[in-house]
């Protein structure tokens, strides 16, 4: 659905699809992780299976995965030098007479406490309005997630409820908030 080169510039970074340069800085930043800070941060992860080839693969999904208009996946990358921050990605949840979607966000570790979270955030989140043209975007965040709920509320985003068993996570159902934004 979506052709035109997709990107957001805010006063810092620069949110915009992967591309295959992109290997070595995502790569980097992903190995200079910090230890887990709590139980939702990933810390370090074990990056030997991402390989070159792997990474080509894996912005080739990425690509199909927008052109079927299923989902977008953003790097955020820092427009100083170019440092790989985080990840921001949006799941088309329906289209038709809803334009409804949800956004996830993952910045790396090391570069928490700075606003990079919230900066992303409103940067996709302004994506997803103009140049993608959702109308409704919300957020599904783990009850305990202190990090992400503030997160959401930081970019403006409200409380709308609580979806019983509504993600199946570590081999059962867990309840989620749902925090809401729609197109200003």
């Amino acid at each position: 659905m979506i052709k035109q080169k997709l990107h957001q510039e805010t006063a810092r970074l620069l949110i915009r699809p992967y591309e295959t340069s992109d290997y070595e800085n995502w790569l980097t930043q992903y190995e200079n992780r910090l230890p887990a800070q709590h139980k939702y941060d990933e810390g370090k992860l074990d990056m030997s299976p991402c390989t070159k080839e792997w990474f080509e693969e894996m912005i080739h999904k990425q690509q199909q995965m927008a052109l079927n208009d299923e989902a977008y996946v953003f790097g955020v990358f820092h427009k100083r030098d170019g440092t790989h921050i985080g990840v921001m990605d949006m799941s088309t949840l329906m289209r038709d007479d809803f334009q409804w979607a949800r956004i996830g966000y993952t910045i790396h570790n090391q570069f928490w406490e700075q606003g990079y979270g919230k900066e992303s955030v409103h940067g996709t989140l302004e994506l997803a309005f103009q140049q993608l043209h959702f109308h409704r975007i919300e957020a599904h965040i783990n009850l305990d997630n202190r990090a992400s709920i503030n997160l959401a509320k930081s970019a403006g985003m409200k409380f709308e409820c609580i979806r019983k068993a509504f993600t199946y996570e570590n081999n059962q159902w867990v309840d989620n908030f749902v925090y809401y934004i729609q197109k200003p």
